[in-house]
């Protein structure tokens, strides 16, 4: 299948009882070796200060911490998009890292245009895994944009793009969470 690194990935609403029930996904990575990707409306509860015991600067300590996937729940993954990136390595605009020395770098440094989000695990996929999930209609793909990474209210983020989709879709969003309450 073509490479979706770079796009989004809904919940088709097929995934309910599952860790991505209504979930929208980045793509950071997907090849033959697998795919990589980060949920971008899960929220933990917590701000980075809270999970970080690193000394960072407080312009990254209240950030919200993101749930990026079940894997790896203690690994550090983060997003970040400034007016100039000079190699942007997720899609044009958007940074992927994971080290928490280039994290405070960048929180020290003064930009008015930047922004961030950071993230705890990750969601990863076998090589195949991914292919196989989209034949078989589990996930929708959605074109990803800046807007929609760094969403106002990520929790809203699902049921506004279904809701754009059209009709078929805007029924999908506005049904319960669980189809059992209708």
């Amino acid at each position: 299948m073509k490479s979706l690194k770079g796009q989004l990935i809904l919940d088709h609403g097929k995934l309910a009882g599952s860790f991505f029930h209504r979930t929208v996904i980045l793509i950071c990575q997907h090849d033959a070796e697998g795919a990589f990707g980060l949920v971008l409306n899960r929220h933990t509860g917590n701000k980075v200060g809270e999970a970080l015991t690193a000394n960072l600067p407080d312009t990254l300590k209240d950030l919200p911490l993101f749930l990026g996937g079940p894997v790896q729940p203690q690994a550090l993954s983060y997003l970040y998009s400034d007016t100039f990136l000079p190699n942007p390595n997720v899609m044009p605009g958007l940074q992927l890292e994971h080290s928490l020395d280039e994290l405070v770098e960048i929180g020290e440094a003064f930009s008015p245009t930047r922004q961030m989000k950071v993230f705890a695990g990750y969601a990863g996929w076998s090589p195949g895994q991914l292919d196989d999930e989209m034949r078989r209609d589990t996930w929708m793909v959605h074109p990803a944009s800046l807007e929609l990474v760094f969403h106002a209210t990520p929790e809203t983020l699902w049921k506004e793009i279904l809701r754009h989709k059209g009709f078929k879709y805007r029924l999908l969003s506005e049904g319960p969470d669980n189809l059992a309450w209708n």
